[in-house]
């Protein structure tokens, strides 16, 4: 069986090139056990609707039934706890945390790696930030009632950027 490839043609990539190496949805280091799927984020509503408006093209048109998009700009009211919890790119930039091959980001990275591209190092580096982000489980539980969940939006919102269902704790 060959890999196959994608090319992705859209507002930050042209002409960029991926082969899918591991089956969609499966195959995962298992370090990685993600909540959420991409398609969940999107239909929970993440990232104020706007990270993924261009690059529909690029995964399965499922993915979109029902997703929370903003082709506007942000709109943090689409996001499932309705309110911002995300740091603008610049940011992400400024502070190295942008692979070239991604330049949105670790949900494009997320995205990509459901769908079966596997990069080594990359992958790596993107699970142990994955891995960090379980801090902010344990303050919600040492903070919040259990099944409260407007205690702490924006931690509960930037879990759910990162694949973790936080409505469950």
């Amino acid at each position: 069986m060959s890999a196959r490839v994608i090319t992705v043609n859209d507002r930050m990539q042209r002409g960029y090139r991926y082969a899918l190496t591991a089956p969609e949805g499966g195959g995962f280091d298992p370090d990685f056990a993600p909540e959420l799927t991409p398609k969940q984020m999107l239909a929970l509503g993440v990232f104020g609707g706007k990270y993924m408006t261009d690059c529909r093209d690029e995964f399965p048109a499922d993915w979109f039934d029902g997703a929370k998009l903003s082709p506007a700009g942000h709109d943090p009211t689409l996001n499932y706890f309705g309110i911002a919890a995300s740091q603008p790119l610049s940011v992400w930039r400024a502070k190295g945390w942008i692979h070239p091959d991604d330049p949105r980001g670790w949900f494009q990275w997320y995205c990509r790696y459901w769908r079966g591209r596997r990069m080594g190092a990359e992958d790596s580096r993107q699970i142990g930030r994955w891995k960090a982000m379980r801090r902010h489980i344990g303050q919600i539980r040492k903070n919040c009632e259990p099944g409260d969940i407007f205690c702490r939006r924006r931690q509960r919102q930037a879990l759910l950027h990162w694949a973790y269902d936080s409505r469950r704790i």
